[in-house]
């Protein structure tokens, strides 16, 4: 493992050797997050579209009395937009970006359990054969037969952040 990749494992482990997730589908794949991270989860709200906005972060929702940015992340990860469902939820999270908390939404297709994932289970996501970015995914955690995916939503988050700041400048 590179140095690059250990630090940015490091990142989401801090020293622990377990950390307590949520996990949740997204396109047929489990993600997970941390669960400190997670404010509440929703049944879906409506959804106000913001014009000239990244389809990343393209509609606010009504939270609280806040009006709080909806990220659908499988966009981030080049995934196709799909139809909400009956358990499609939205993970209301608080994040830090440039230095402050921000509540944002993400839109998921069916929120699973909180459960503790294993520090000496992760792996960092393979440099080649992969569909997204790796410096979208903090580790992948292998639990019994399959992969659960810890997104960094730090890099994912910031990245879309940039994106839209380099647009509006050129």
């Amino acid at each position: 493992m590179n140095e690059m990749m250990r630090k940015i494992s490091e990142n989401i482990w801090e020293g622990r050797e377990e950390l307590e997730v949520l996990t949740f589908d997204i396109a047929g794949e489990v993600f997970a997050i941390e669960a400190v991270m997670v404010q509440e989860i929703l049944d879906l709200l409506p959804e106000t579209v913001v014009p000239g906005a990244k389809a990343f972060v393209g509609a606010v929702i009504n939270f609280r009395g806040k009006v709080i940015p909806l990220a659908d992340i499988r966009l981030a990860f080049g995934m196709e937009a799909t139809k909400p469902t009956i358990d499609s939820r939205i993970i209301v999270i608080e994040i830090e970006l440039d230095g402050e908390p921000v509540l944002a939404g993400i839109r998921t297709d069916k929120v699973n359990e909180v459960t503790t994932l294993l520090r000496a289970a992760g792996e960092p996501p393979p440099s080649v054969g992969m569909r997204w970015r790796p410096d979208f995914i903090d580790c992948l955690v292998k639990r019994g037969t399959e992969f659960i995916i810890i997104p960094n939503l730090q890099v994912i988050f910031s990245a879309q952040h940039d994106h839209r700041h380099a647009a509006t400048a050129a």
